[in-house]
């Protein structure tokens, strides 16, 4: 039944996204439930995959063809485990969109995208085959730029344009290091490489391609700029982009590559958390100045992209378990920081802060959602986010990486005030006239429980942190 459960987590999402302009055609509703039901049958799939995984096994499913191009299926925990997060995060996404987007055109179109969005994250986590992961980060490409430039006008779509061009660029040297790999392994298959790589790091070249890819698609410094600019898309687009999946599939394939299928020279292990340095650092002083609400929200995830970096570029268990949390703890709360962005946007008509104010007072659940992600965004006790900072802040201690280490907590510094100043700005202070209203009944009950699962996840922390230790135990080969 496992490799059933595999099957479907992928191509449930991937196959049955064509058919939902047809439903829609037919019904509204039925289209939205039909594309809530594809993505939760990944989640619910992965769910049953867990617990065989977390017992030891790793499920594979594999037929040859010709030429390497190999399909090779592999769940082990650390598949798994960001299988759970991206369609979790997915299908709260998803029946917020209900209401979100229920009056904007293309709703067939965004349905369409947004499920095989999902499903291509499946298919890459769980890609045994470096051409099978390659041709799925293509497919969240392009999924990615249809979003982005969902509303058709100019300047959205030059932008979308910009995000397409940065990812795929990045992504063909990425492809690069994959035919270095082959020349060197004559296979694409990632045990296969394991193998041949067991006991000398990748050569350098190698690295820099594919390193190149990762930071492109992570939206990292220097390929940064066009997540940001991403936010002109609508906010569950922007909320999929940042905490589900686009940027978390840069950070994945460094796991999968450089920890659990081959090693990387030393000197990586300092150039990178540098780079993730500099990233954190200048993100958090963006989002220090822009008065733009999403821009505000996606310079904070490029900075936290950047401990997510750290925590796996010092190569120690500790800090492996810390980037493994952080990915779960950011993307509950910062889905739940754009989903709220997007209600406000809505009922305010503007993303300037500055002309915002007063809306605790007509807006509470909306703010106290905020305020429980942006908590955890920040790394306050007992939110799920203090925990995984403070693994990755051992981790890099660990490592002997002092400087780097003091340089993320002055990042850290940086999230807790630019994130109580958006706060303040929206929230606080005179009410705006006339008052902005609350959001729908389907869109408060999405922020709100991104909010709960932001500190059930530091409170119940022993559940996933057990989770963590197994998928670092196996990808590290302890």
């Amino acid at each position: 039944m496992e490799n059933y459960y595999l099957l479907g987590c992928i191509f449930i999402p991937v196959l049955g996204s064509f058919l939902l302009p047809v439903i829609g055609r037919a019904s509204e509703f039925a289209r939205n439930l039909t594309a809530l039901i594809m993505v939760s049958a990944s989640l619910v799939f992965s769910i049953l995959l867990a617990g065989p995984v977390l017992a030891g096994r790793v499920i594979t499913i594999s037929h040859e063809l010709p030429l390497g191009f190999n399909f090779i299926l592999t769940a082990d925990a650390l598949a798994v485990f960001m299988a759970i997060v991206s369609s979790l995060v997915g299908a709260i996404i998803v029946l917020y969109s209900f209401d979100y987007i229920n009056h904007y055109g293309n709703r067939n179109e965004y349905y369409l995208m947004v499920t095989l969005f999902l499903g291509s994250m499946m298919g890459l986590v769980y890609s045994g085959n470096l051409i099978l992961l390659y041709l799925f980060w293509e497919i969240t490409a392009i999924a990615s730029w249809r979003l982005i430039g969902f509303f058709r006008e100019k300047e959205y779509v030059l932008k979308a344009d910009k995000a397409f061009l940065v990812t795929v660029f990045g992504a063909l040297l990425m492809l690069l290091g994959f035919i270095y790999i082959y020349q060197i392994t004559g296979s694409f298959d990632l045990p296969v490489i394991k193998a041949a790589f067991k006991t000398n790091p990748v050569p350098d070249i190698v690295v820099i391609l594919i390193l190149v890819g990762i930071l492109s698609k992570s939206a990292t410094l220097p390929f940064h700029t066009w997540l940001p600019d991403a936010g002109v898309a609508p906010s569950p687009v922007t909320a999929l982009l940042h905490a589900a999946v686009l940027v978390k599939i840069g950070v994945y394939v460094f796991a999968r590559l450089f920890i659990a299928t081959f090693t990387i020279g030393q000197i990586w292990h300092t150039v990178v958390p540098v780079i993730a340095a500099v990233s954190a650092l200048v993100s958090a002083g963006a989002a220090l100045v822009e008065t733009d609400m999403k821009r505000i929200i996606a310079y904070s995830t490029v900075s936290q992209i950047g401990f997510i970096l750290l925590g796996f570029a010092v190569g120690n268990e500790i800090g492996c378990a810390g980037a493994l949390l952080f990915i779960l703890m950011h993307g509950l709360a910062k889905g739940g920081l754009f989903l709220c962005a997007g209600i406000v946007e809505q009922n305010t008509k503007t993303k300037d802060i500055t002309k915002m104010g007063g809306l605790f007072a007509t807006m509470p659940v909306t703010a106290l959602s905020f305020l429980g992600c942006a908590f955890s965004v920040m790394g306050i006790p007992p939110f799920g986010g203090f925990f995984s900072k403070y693994l990755v802040f051992s981790g890099a201690a660990n490592s002997g990486n002092m400087w780097i280490t003091l340089t993320f907590l002055a990042g850290a510094f940086l999230t807790i005030i630019y994130l109580f100043r958006i706060f303040n700005l929206i929230f606080l202070g005179d009410a705006q006239k006339p008052p902005a209203r609350e959001g729908s009944r389907v869109m408060v009950i999405s922020v709100a429980a991104l909010a709960i699962l932001s500190i059930a996840g530091g409170i119940l922390i022993k559940f996933p942190s057990d989770f963590v230790q197994i998928a670092v135990k196996q990808m590290m080969g302890i």
